[in-house]
């Protein structure tokens, strides 16, 4: 067989079966992207005219190059994370071992960062991952920026405000039962619990009730609601027809009310606002020089519950703030702030909905509704007053 000839050669055959899979990272030369077999091949390589050629290109400009192989060491990791492990809590190691699993891929040490920690503390101040330090070593979680997740996110997260703002206003009123209570000297006996014996089957059964109570609930309920309950059931026909002809006519008396008609114009301005909430209305509002408050621990104490001002707002779901006790600029998402609401008299900023980007002052809070009224202060509807409008469509605005 000649020599060029020897394809099947014993030789050519271990050489194609050293050179699968991955080799030791030493013997790679990543500006020729050339792997080699053992330190003799690596230092013939080294020693050659075309290694010392690209070598003087990459010392022309070493931080463009460092730059691209740390833009594609970004770029394949990232993928590797999304496709395979997606909003998992994952060991970046792991990760790192599926990366490298592909022989082509870029090597760490030809990038801006010296080990996987600092690449992923990098992550983390990109606000692209939730990063975790334990024994092990670092867990890392892909925060998903996909749209209907965040507005799954924000959903949910406003409706545990709510239920929690529902429950401390049911605590707050019988706290202040008791209290009113206490000042006008009623005291309700403590219950006692007995034990049910009916002496005969045939006995009837009385309920009878406290006439504190009563006598408070009447003074709370309007007259035209009120009704009279007898202690004792009796069977006439006609007294149950008058008790239900009063009651129709005292629910007729409250539910029933004139329907007034729209004019034109009105009608005409509302089909106008629906159109602009349409146009206007988005899953995201971070504005520049507005008042947010941090509503995460992940970030520490330190900022838990702290107000700073948007001075960057980065892919429309992040933002660049600046603490305004310390004067530290964080990145932070917009899931994980809540909008300020001022003083009244003060200025604010509209955030979403119809009139979205205005600037208006603030009238009136109506806190049993989260709601707002406000006066419009540019746009072309200056001047008009806008009422009702939810906390989180508003925002202060810095000084």
């Amino acid at each position: 067989m000649g020599k060029n000839g020897g394809f099947l050669t014993p030789k050519a055959i271990s050489n194609r079966i050293k050179a699968k899979g991955l080799q030791k990272l030493r013997w790679y030369c990543q500006a020729c992207q050339k792997q080699c077999r053992d330190e003799n091949g690596f230092k013939c390589h080294i020693q050659s005219e075309s290694h010392q050629r690209q070598i003087l290109l990459v010392g022309e400009n070493p931080g463009k190059h460092i730059a691209n192989y740390s833009r594609e060491f970004h770029s394949d990791f990232f993928s590797t994370l999304r496709r395979s492990f997606g909003t998992k809590r994952v060991l970046a190691n792991t990760v790192y071992c599926e990366y490298i699993k592909d022989r082509n891929h870029i090597h760490m040490n030809a990038t801006r960062w010296v080990a996987l920690a600092g690449y992923v503390r990098w992550l983390g101040s990109q606000g692209l991952c939730e990063i975790e330090q334990t024994e092990r070593g670092w867990y890392i979680t892909l925060i998903d920026k996909d749209p209907d997740a965040v507005r799954r996110e924000m959903e949910t997260e406003r409706k545990e405000k709510m239920d929690l703002d529902d429950e401390q206003r049911r605590q707050n009123l019988i706290a202040e039962q008791i209290r009113r209570d206490k000042e006008k000297g009623v005291e309700v006996p403590a219950p006692v619990y007995t034990e049910f014996v009916r002496k005969d089957e045939e006995e009837k059964v009385q309920v009878s009730f406290n006439q504190s109570v009563v006598a408070e609930k009447k003074k709370i309920l309007p007259p035209s609601v009120l009704v009279t309950v007898s202690k004792k059931r009796t069977n006439s026909t006609d007294e149950m027809n008058v008790k239900k002809s009063k009651i129709e006519n005292t629910v007729e008396s409250i539910f029933k009310k004139p329907l007034s008609k729209k004019t034109a114009l009105e009608e005409v301005r509302e089909m106008e606002e629906k159109l602009k909430e349409e146009k206007n209305r988005k899953d995201y509002w971070l504005h520049e020089d507005i008042i947010v408050k941090v509503m995460t621990l992940k970030l520490g104490e330190k900022y838990y519950k702290k107000k700073g001002i948007v001075i960057k707002v980065e892919n429309r779901y992040q933002a660049i703030i600046k603490m305004i006790d310390t004067n530290d600029k964080i990145r932070i998402d917009q899931a994980h702030v809540e909008t300020v609401i001022p003083a009244i008299g003060k200025k604010i900023l509209v955030v979403n909905g119809a009139y979205r980007g205005q600037e208006a002052t603030l009238e009136d809070i109506h806190q049993d509704t989260f709601s707002v009224d406000i006066t419009l202060l540019t746009g072309s509807m200056i001047g008009a007053r806008i009422e009702n409008m939810v906390y989180e469509d508003v925002s202060k605005l810095a000084e």
